[in-house]
């Protein structure tokens, strides 16, 4: 008896499948997974915030409590920033493109998208100020100069350094994206 689920051989667009909850094309989704970097980053933080708040924790053994609120109080905002940094990058959705940073969130509907482009050009290295030679996936849109976007994704960005495949597989599904629900 063959099993099918631990085989590749298996057809997967069958009609009897299930659709998976994630198939919502309604429902903002990152079309690549979140890169070592930038989850290493948000478990160091998360760290931070374990030893913060164990801090509370003896301070409230001690009796202290308005400081022991303080400690508590910045272990939440660390852990907020955390999250943050993990949701950041480029979603995409029925209504359009949203390119989530850390501080600003920029939503842009496909009847703005004039054209999704991969470029040669200098990028910041994990977004700092220091500049190497990378790919980077630029946004051309309605009415806006092409300087005041900044690069959706970057070969040297916390999701993709070190995996050049996976920023041309990313950069591919974003552009996919954009050819299927921009207006023509």
């Amino acid at each position: 008896m063959p099993l099918p689920f631990l085989t590749a051989d298996r057809a997967f667009d069958t009609a009897d499948d299930i659709a998976l909850p994630s198939d919502d094309r309604e429902h903002w989704r990152r079309p690549y997974r979140p890169g070592p970097w930038r989850v290493g980053m948000a478990a160091l933080v998360l760290l931070l915030a374990s030893f913060v708040l164990f801090s509370a924790v003896v301070i409230v053994l001690t009796g202290a409590l308005s400081s022991a609120a303080i400690c508590f109080g910045v272990a939440l905002v660390v852990i907020a920033g955390a999250l943050r940094l993990l949701r950041m990058g480029v979603w995409v959705g029925a209504r359009g493109l949203r390119h989530v940073g850390f501080l600003v969130t920029r939503t842009t509907p496909w009847v703005q998208v004039v054209s999704i482009r991969t470029v040669q050009q200098p990028v910041r290295w994990l977004g700092l100020p220091r500049t190497v030679q990378g790919q980077a996936l630029l946004l051309a849109r309605r009415g806006r100069s092409a300087e005041a976007v900044p690069a959706l994704l970057t070969t040297h960005d916390a999701d993709f350094l070190g995996r050049v495949t996976a920023f041309d597989r990313a950069a591919d599904a974003v552009e996919a994206w954009a050819e299927e629900y921009r207006p023509r």
